[in-house]
Order: structure tokens, then C-alpha cells, then sequence
């Protein structure tokens, strides 16, 4: 047999099963929930709740590129990054971006930075009790 031959005979079951990896996501992926952005004076955060079964299948340990999450079925505006682990319940996914991010770019705009950030200022003097 030649090399070829064996190397076709190992890619199609790869093949049917990331087919059947993607059919599968694609019906989980309707249940994943997103929460409300939040932020801080640096970040704007957001969390989402995978289905546990969609959550089995994905790295518990490691935190996962845009290319992973986005293939998992999760659907977000760019610049987002997987940058914790919820260790107590490893099915919810904790995002973060820089405040200002142009989410069509996914790169931060200096002028969205200065108006989110000029925002949350506000915020905090409209909302902090100083007596």
C-alpha cells in the first residue's frame, strides 16, 4: 500500500468525526447563554454559560484561543479573550477586553477608549456615597 493510500484511510474517520463533532456543537451551541457586559477602569468583561456537555468537550486546563472558542460555538464581537477559568464551575467561561475595542477591528480605537473610560468615571462619581 502506498503512502498515500494510508494516509486517505486515516483522514476520512478524522473527517466523519469532526463532522459529527461540528453537527453535535451546532445544536449545543443554540443553548450557550451570554451574560451583560460589565467593567472596570481597564476592561470590559463578559461570562458565558456553555451547556455542560458542549463544556466536557473542551480543555479544562489551559485557556483557549479565539480560533477554540469560536469553534466550540461560542459567537462574539472581536477582541474578546478567554483570560480565566471559573475552577468551581468549569462550564462558564470568563471574557475580557480591552475598554475602547472597535468590536468590527477587534483592536482598541483611542478615541472608544477615552469615551469608555471617561464613562466609567462617571459612573463611579454618579454612583460611589461620599458623605
Amino acid at each position: 500500500r502506498t503512502l498515500t493510500n494510508r494516509l486517505a484511510r486515516r483522514v476520512v474517520p478524522f473527517e466523519r468525526d469532526l463532522e459529527k463533532s461540528t453537527m453535535v456543537h451546532g445544536d449545543l451551541a443554540s443553548k450557550i447563554e451570554y451574560s451583560e457586559k460589565y467593567s472596570d477602569e481597564n476592561y470590559e468583561y463578559r461570562h458565558v454559560i456553555l451547556p455542560k456537555d458542549l463544556a466536557k468537550t473542551l480543555p479544562k486546563s489551559t485557556l483557549m484561543s479565539e480560533q477554540e472558542w469560536r469553534s466550540a460555538g461560542i459567537q462574539m464581537s472581536r477582541g474578546w479573550q478567554h483570560f480565566m477559568i471559573h475552577r468551581p464551575e468549569r462550564h462558564i467561561f470568563l471574557f475580557r477586553r480591552p475598554l475602547g475595542t472597535d468590536p468590527v477591528s477587534g483592536k482598541v480605537d483611542p478615541e472608544l477608549e477615552r469615551d469608555a473610560k471617561d464613562k466609567y468615571q462617571k459612573y463611579l462619581q454618579d454612583n460611589t456615597n461620599v458623605e
